[in-house]
């Protein structure tokens, strides 16, 4: 007759059914069913299991070297092509070509050129133009030429359109101009550039970068005052029909680009506070 004792208390009992019974609800532990292949401990497992622990499977398992299931002949050795020295390296990862010490210490990559045609931007070089003012051939970028003409400097600039805007070369001509300003206009002027910090209200150009004050342009031209009924010219001047502007963006307020809608949000002015002067007298004549 098979004995069936516990290996706990001594307990005796006629099937292994029966011991496995007392030893769970009185031990409160399963029998052992399996033996450790590392230590011989024994353990209780539900399925299949050669180790019974963690620690005992690593102890005895090594992926290390041809035990590895990625193994491919271990490392392979070489020489930095920085500073020379021999060093191992796994070829499954990519071909040696720097020792550790470099990749963190030097620059190993290879910075592609640039200059020239090798820029990925490149456009051809500088272009050779000349000034619209002094006549000098002058150096610019493709990407630099986005004005109607080109000039050398600022000083250059100015000498331009003074040129281009005198007579019938302004927007406005209408075959003469309306004389002085008259009174009022110098002290409206300052008052505008007080009230606009001296800077271009469009595009913020300050008087250091401008060179001199913005000028100050007049929204609905002293022209429109000077011809229609009942105004005078002076009437122009009001704060709410001037604004600081830059010589760039005076130019395209003359010129139509810069609405005087915009011009007039630009200084808060509401629609129904802005200066719009009677339609000009028409020539006794019909003309």
């Amino acid at each position: 007759m098979t004995d069936y004792r516990c290996p706990t208390c001594g307990s005796q009992f006629d099937s292994r059914r029966g011991l496995g019974v007392h030893h769970s609800s009185i031990h409160g532990e399963r029998l052992p069913n399996r033996e450790c292949t590392n230590c011989g401990e024994q353990f209780h497992s539900e399925y299949e299991q050669k180790y019974c622990s963690d620690e005992c499977r690593d102890a005895a398992v090594t992926y290390e070297g041809s035990n590895n299931p990625n193994y491919r002949g271990g490392k392979e050795k070489t020489d930095c092509e920085l500073c020379g020295a021999s060093f191992e390296y796994y070829p499954s990862e990519k071909e040696g070509l720097y020792c550790s010490d470099c990749v963190e210490s030097k620059q190993w990559r290879e910075r592609p050129p640039l200059e020239g045609n090798n820029n990925p931007q490149w456009k051809g070089g500088k272009l050779k133009l000349e000034c619209a003012a002094c006549n000098e051939i002058v150096r610019r970028y493709p990407s630099d030429v986005t004005g109607e003409v080109t000039v050398c400097d600022r000083e250059c600039l100015s000498d331009w359109l003074s040129k281009a805007f005198t007579g019938d070369g302004h927007p406005n001509w209408k075959g003469g101009d309306t004389g002085n300003y008259g009174p009022g206009w110098n002290r409206v002027r300052r008052e505008a550039l007080e009230r606009d910090g001296h800077e271009c209200v469009i595009c913020g150009a300050t008087k250091v970068d401008i060179g001199r004050n913005p000028d100050v342009h007049h929204i609905v031209p002293v022209r429109v005052f000077a011809e229609s009924e009942g105004c005078e010219k002076t009437d122009a001047h009001r704060l709410d029909n001037v604004v600081s502007l830059c010589l760039s963006c005076h130019r395209k307020a003359d010129f139509g680009r810069l609405s005087k809608e915009r011009l007039w949000r630009e200084l808060g002015v509401e629609s129904d506070n802005r200066p719009e002067p009677p339609a000009p007298v028409a020539p006794a004549d019909g003309r």
